[in-house]
């Protein structure tokens, strides 16, 4: 049975029956039971999940309903009867089916990897074409596997295509995908890295350049400061003022002592002309 299903467990009996028990014993956790009797018509349940009850039906025993079956249900069905003919017992082996996930990708090295995680029981993998490599196998608590396997060519002469079946009780499943070897994937991507510097090489570049000349600010260009020439001629036009100056100064000041000292004389003297 596949998980998610409905079931439901039917035992023809001989005879009218008084009573019917199931009693279920689950691989995880305790038993449950269901006892019916006929003549008060009423279930008695114990320690039971609301997913399982009887069902009725005309003329016929009642049976056991499952519904949306999981895994806590995989174990031991026991059905006891006690009818006119006698008393009866039929066991029940529930196993629960659960459909592999498959998944096929490519690794870091370039080679296609398959994945069929959390299947019950362990799927089986193969390989289109023929693979040399083993499958590996991890466990879960709750009774599921994950199996996987990495693709390792058998021969050199092959396609990059390559296709992962994956075989199970709850159905068959196939993928097919193309991996780039590592070598071809590595040049790639130091192409790529070498571009990607280039463009941010030359993106800057040119913003360096822009920018250097639309911010660069506008000067008028300053003449030179020449230094003034001094020749003698100007150096005899700074001094002659002066000597000019002291001439007149002493011409004065000898009028003044001449006139001083005549003023001074007896009147009968009179200065030398």
């Amino acid at each position: 049975m596949t998980v998610g299903d409905s079931s439901v467990l039917t035992y023809l009996i001989k005879g009218k029956i008084s009573m019917l028990t199931w009693t279920i014993t689950p691989k995880v956790g305790g038993p449950c039971t269901l006892v019916y009797r006929i003549d008060t018509n009423v279930t008695h349940r114990t320690n039971c999940s609301d997913n399982i009850n009887l069902t009725f039906r005309a003329g016929l025993a009642p049976a056991l309903l499952i519904e949306q079956v999981g895994i806590a249900q995989e174990g031991n069905y026991l059905c006891d009867t006690a009818s006119t003919e006698g008393n009866f017992r039929r066991t029940y082996n529930l196993t629960v089916l659960v459909p592999p996930k498959l998944s096929l990708f490519c690794d870091e090295q370039g080679s296609p990897v398959c994945e069929a995680a959390v299947g019950k029981p362990p799927a089986q993998l193969s390989w289109i074409p023929e693979s040399s490599s083993s499958a590996k196998e991890m466990c879960h608590n709750n009774g599921t596997v994950t199996v996987f396997s990495t693709f390792t060519a058998c021969s050199t002469n092959l396609t990059n295509e390559t296709t992962c079946i994956v075989s199970h009780p709850a159905g068959n499943w196939s993928q097919s995908i193309a991996c780039c070897s590592s070598e071809k994937t590595s040049f790639f991507l130091h192409a790529g890295i070498i571009t990607c510097v280039l463009v941010i090489i030359t993106l800057l570049a040119a913003i360096y350049y822009f920018k250097l000349h639309s911010d660069r600010p506008c000067h008028k260009t300053k003449p030179p400061e020449i230094a003034p020439i001094h020749s003698e001629q100007d150096d005899t036009m700074e001094v002659e003022p002066y000597t000019t100056y002291v001439q007149k100064e002493n011409v004065i000041y000898n009028s003044v002592s001449d006139l001083t000292v005549g003023q001074n004389l007896p009147q009968n003297l009179c200065p030398e002309t």
